[in-house]
């Protein structure tokens, strides 16, 4: 496919704008070689992972700004992982799940195990938010903070249901990026891949006493729950700064470097600011242009680390992305199952909000030469 040549003084200076997993910085990378190199290879069981394990704990607790018992607890494996931990050692009887994109989707099936009752899917169209509603019967409410899929976010306020009933929110594409209230949740939980500029293989949740009770109250009941998938497990190898099984240590060198990096420069709060500034110019560029528009129509539901542009059918936008591509700007094809003629562009804390303005020199450049 011929692509347009793109003059070099518009590129970005780093042409990584993917949503997942995320650009991560050299700095990182040199930490990884740096500072990681005696640590990688070495017992999680030791003092030297340990202490990796203590220190992320410690600064996401700190980014957080977490009120006095709450816990950061982590465990192996992603977010599919703690889904299914979630259904086992979570929800007590009934959850209600809010989807309005493929992850919300993903965790409303986990919730759907035959142990438990059918829960309560509320669905929005992709593109559009849906608010939880208190119902007798549910004990846990959830849902994405950020839906990575649609470029839909949403405010964190807890449910009060009944007599306590656990909000649960999914933070992989929000955590580190968009500022909140954790005291309105009991549950944040994420894989560190995006804002916070890792790499797979394990979760992280940010746990309230009413959290760590349900955990504990239901781990000592007589519902099986296979080890690996124990949320009691993850609790207690967490307070022992270590995983169950051997922890991804590459993943916690790069999470550490970046939660130092963020919190230097302010915490959540500069985070959120940063995210907002890039993302506002790809909104504001797309509300002004003849041929694209914001997919996600209510300002109030635009998430500002992943930004959706639709494109009319006079625009190919699958050949732009390509185009942009063979120019080394990458990742900007959107989510493939929601199967739309638009850009998803990552705008998350690691990404220069000028890097932002010279992909829509880019993208500007190409439409108007493809």
């Amino acid at each position: 496919m011929p692509h347009v040549v793109l003059p070099r003084e518009i590129l970005p200076a780093d042409g990584r704008f993917g949503c997942g997993p995320s650009k991560i910085r050299p700095e990182q990378l040199a930490a990884l070689a740096g500072s990681g190199a005696s640590i990688l290879g070495t017992s999680h069981r030791q003092k030297p992972v340990k202490n990796l394990v203590g220190s992320v704990r410690s600064r996401l607790a700190e980014l957080f700004r977490l009120p006095d018992g709450y816990e950061i607890i982590v465990g192996n494996g992603g977010s599919t992982a703690f889904w299914d931990a979630a259904a086992f050692g979570l929800i007590e009887r009934r959850a209600q799940n809010l989807v309005y994109g493929e992850f919300g989707g993903k965790f409303a099936a986990a919730a759907g195990a035959p142990w438990l009752q059918a829960p309560d899917v509320r669905k929005a169209d992709p593109g559009a938010s849906i608010a939880a509603a208190a119902i007798e019967g549910v004990d846990v409410y959830a849902w994405p903070h950020n839906e990575t899929s649609t470029g839909v976010a949403t405010q964190i306020s807890r449910v009060h249901g009944d007599e306590g009933a656990l909000t649960v929110i999914d933070a992989t594409s929000a955590a580190g990026g968009i500022d909140f209230s954790v005291s309105e949740t009991d549950v944040y939980y994420f894989a560190p891949q995006k804002n916070l500029g890792s790499d797979g293989g394990l979760w992280f949740a940010a746990v309230s006493p009413a959290a760590i009770e349900r955990i504990e109250r239901i781990a000592a009941s007589d519902r099986y729950i296979p080890e690996f998938l124990s949320l009691k497990n993850a609790l207690d190898n967490s307070r022992l700064q270590q995983t169950l099984n051997t922890p991804a240590v590459s993943t916690l060198i790069l999470l550490d470097e970046q939660l130092s990096w963020i919190l230097g420069n302010g915490g959540l709060e500069w985070a959120d600011a940063r995210t907002r500034e890039s993302s506002q110019a790809l909104y504001d560029w797309a509300e002004a242009s003849s041929v694209a528009t914001p997919f996600v129509s209510d300002p109030a539901d635009r998430s500002p680390v992943v930004v959706t542009i639709d494109f009319d059918e006079s625009v190919d936008a699958a050949a732009i992305a390509a185009s942009l591509r063979q120019n080394g700007i990458v990742d900007t094809e959107p989510y493939r199952k929601l199967g739309r003629n638009q850009l998803r562009i990552a705008t998350f804390v690691s990404i220069d909000p000028e890097d932002v303005r010279q992909l829509i020199r880019c993208v500007d450049y190409t439409l108007e030469n493809i």
